[in-house]
């Protein structure tokens, strides 16, 4: 007969084995990676120093010297090994915990301003070994394809000619990098989860639930977009009480599922009118029974210290632009929308217990990409406000960004403008 004490410690490796392989995420002292700035920032600030211009010097050498996430975004698996070996060194040296984004999918960002990634499956699950290879038995943080869940192959119109991904193939993908990547003790992982302007509740929890969630840390929200803080705790405790609840056989398992009855920012909430969360808030409260949700999420706070710009202000004067114009300017409000400042900075003290950290994923100051009419998300009306130096043919137009009166930077490149105005509205302001 097998003593207490030896029958609970087989029933806990029993369990280890059966549960999640996932680690455990940052811990509230958790101190993470600065990594070196992109040039285009030390080179803004070595051109404001030039000119006298300390305080906006001073203002953008804070914001990068902030701890914000690494990418990766190309290579054989060789070079992607090697590259986060170097990153975890240069952490260790710092003796703090990188974020590492992990961004190759086969056809990510549906061929668009980000397009790019892997091949096909073989080919990514391969660099996805060659990543979990550098990462070794060190601390990090990893974020796993943005948009790879938001933009599955299906809403990028999928599979087509030029576009032959299909959305098995996507969840092949994730799933196994969960697996090779949960097999380093010490890695986090997290998968998208969207934002709280973009996939309902339900919709989204099946994809993360499909795509592999419960073998991950968790989830991540809102990265390289600009909703707000208090929204997306929102969004993404409904995530995982919706995961809870869909997985709870009481009752004689009537919900098991069923993702689609979950409360959301859309109903009973009213998506524009955040007094009213507290319907969602209040479904739940009555309807998770025994479910008790237990997955994480963190949450990207690299560009929402002011919330979404709603494009309202270009109806007014001087701009004078029409409600069809405002309308296209709102739903590309994702894309180098200015007004936008830096928001909490990185931690892992959040005080809401699913919660993991705030971070800073998308790199403040790098562009989304050249965001013009072409791209389908601006448009103008120059016949009611132009200025000088404005492109006047077509052609131009098409490429021209009226919001900032340029042609943005490529995904990726350093946007001094945006990167200058981040700083200087950041909330909580740069100290």
């Amino acid at each position: 007969m097998l003593r207490p004490v030896r029958l609970l410690a087989i029933l806990a490796v029993t369990l280890g084995v059966l549960g999640s392989s996932a680690s455990a995420g940052p811990v509230a002292t958790t101190r993470f990676f600065t990594p070196l700035p992109n040039a285009g920032a030390a080179q803004q600030i070595f051109r404001l120093l030039t000119s006298h211009d300390r305080q906006d010097a001073a203002l953008l050498t804070r914001m990068v010297s902030t701890p914000q996430a690494v990418w990766f975004t190309s290579g054989s698996p060789r070079q992607v090994e090697q590259a986060v070996r170097i990153t975890m060194h240069q952490a260790a040296l710092q003796r703090a915990v990188p974020v590492l984004v992990a961004y190759d999918i086969p056809g990510r960002d549906c061929q668009q301003y980000s397009a790019g990634g892997a091949l096909d499956t073989a080919s990514y699950l391969a660099w996805i070994d060659g990543f979990a290879r550098g990462i070794g038995q060190g601390q990090a943080v990893v974020v796993l394809e943005p948009d790879g869940l938001g933009l599955l192959p299906s809403n990028c119109g999928g599979p087509k000619a030029g576009y032959p991904f299909t959305d098995d193939e996507r969840y092949t993908e994730l799933n196994g990098a969960v697996t090779r990547l949960g097999r380093q003790p010490n890695a986090s992982v997290y998968l998208d989860g969207t934002h709280s302007a973009w996939l309902g509740v339900g919709d989204i929890s099946s994809r993360l639930v499909k795509a592999g969630v419960g073998g991950a840390g968790g989830f991540f929200v809102n990265v390289s977009n600009y909703q707000a803080t208090p929204n997306l705790i929102k969004y993404g405790t409904w995530i995982s009480n919706c995961i809870a609840f869909a997985s709870d056989p009481e009752e004689g398992g009537w919900r098991l599922g069923h993702y689609d009855y979950c409360a959301s920012q859309y109903f009973p909430a009213n998506p524009d009118d955040f007094s009213t969360w507290g319907l969602s808030d209040a479904w739940y409260a009555a309807n998770m029974g025994t479910a008790q949700p237990t997955t994480h999420f963190v949450v990207d706070t690299s560009r929402n210290g002011r919330g979404p710009n709603n494009m309202s202000a270009y109806a007014a004067a001087p701009y004078n632009q029409p409600p069809s114009v405002i309308s296209v300017l709102k739903a590309g409000n994702w894309c180098n929308p200015p007004g936008a400042g830096l928001g909490l900075r990185p931690t892992a003290d959040t005080g809401t217990p699913l919660l993991d950290a705030f971070l800073w994923v998308k790199i403040p100051g790098e562009s989304d990409g050249q965001c013009d009419a072409a791209g389908g998300v601006r448009a103008w009306d120059y016949g009611a406000y132009s200025a000088p130096g404005w492109p006047t043919s077509a052609a131009g137009r098409a490429v021209f960004d009226p919001l900032w009166g340029l042609v943005d930077p490529g995904a990726g490149r350093w946007f001094p403008q945006q990167a200058l105005q981040l700083a200087q509205n950041a909330v909580p302001a740069l100290n």
